[in-house]
């Protein structure tokens, strides 16, 4: 079997996953602070509920936060609360 024949695998490490989330929610953090909003409250709202509403559109807020899954982030926020 040669080089061709075989399947390449891709995946992306999860401190990758976790910075991208951290960019992500810092922006979206950002957006909803300028525009007034108590950006934590919103958020976890946004995250208990999966409403976009929550999330303004304000600098492509909203987009950016449903690119997001809640239950990668609810993992990565518990294990970082626990020490994990």
């Amino acid at each position: 079997m040669n080089d061709m024949d075989k399947t390449i695998t891709f995946s992306i490490h999860e401190e990758d996953r976790d910075a991208q989330r951290k960019v992500l929610l810092r922006n979206v953090y950002e957006a909803l602070s300028e525009r007034g909003y108590n950006p934590i409250d919103q958020i976890v709202e946004y995250i208990l509920t999966e409403e976009p509403t929550y999330i303004t559109n304000y600098k492509n807020a909203r987009s950016m936060v449903r690119r997001i899954d809640r239950y990668e982030l609810l993992s990565a926020m518990l294990k970082e609360y626990l020490g994990l």
